[in-house]
């Protein structure tokens, strides 16, 4: 089964929604291959990125109500096995270079971006990494073996064109869950719930 799920990498729901679609994959009994698609939260964010304190409390109108939904995101972490570490986290990162190594991991095979994936997801949110910077992403790409140019034009053209796509298409909010098109889950839905509608969706009897 394969499914193809829009995400940032940037998203924390995108890493819950992917522990609940693994997940989902166990109540089902059967590997669910997934194809990541790029989305950028923060389309216009300085290459460098900013100050995440600063990003979050112009964007919330508070650092203390910032905190409040961390806490809310730190919770629905730990029901899913992931270990938030908002305190390690210095920087909203621009994603784009993290979706282009995205994108030249799937010429690894599926099995291989989604460890890139689950890297940066990682990377950032539990080891605070700043995973727009070239030499973390670099690492990673090396760790994974993945080669890759990270400016290369042909791959930033692709991840542009794709990202496009999904606006397009109505996309303005992520994670999205798609299987032969047809949404599985908008948001990181619960686990009972992605496995259910992937069995509705391919006929399958439950287990």
């Amino acid at each position: 089964m394969t499914v193809d799920v829009v995400s940032d990498i940037i998203c924390p729901w995108c890493y819950i929604g992917k522990r609940r679609l693994e997940r989902a994959a166990a109540i089902l009994g059967s590997p669910i291959e997934i194809h990541w698609h790029p989305f950028q939260l923060n389309p216009g964010m300085p290459v460098q990125g900013i100050s995440r304190r600063e990003y979050r409390t112009t964007k919330f109108g508070s650092w203390e109500y910032s905190q409040q939904l961390d806490a809310r995101v730190a919770e629905n972490g730990r029901q899913a096995g992931i270990q938030f570490r908002h305190d390690r986290m210095e920087r909203t990162p621009n994603s784009f270079r993290g979706h282009v190594l995205v994108a030249a991991a799937m010429k690894n095979g599926p099995d291989v971006q989604n460890r890139v994936v689950e890297s940066l997801f990682a990377g950032y949110f539990t080891n605070g990494q700043d995973v727009g910077d070239p030499a973390v992403l670099m690492s990673i790409a090396k760790d994974c073996g993945v080669d890759v140019d990270l400016d290369d034009p042909a791959l930033a053209s692709f991840v542009s064109a794709e990202e496009l796509a999904a606006r397009n298409s109505g996309v303005n909010g992520v994670p999205l869950i798609r299987y032969k098109g047809v949404i599985v889950s908008e948001g990181a839905g619960p686990e009972e719930m992605i496995a259910a509608r992937l069995r509705e969706l391919t006929g399958e009897k439950s287990k």
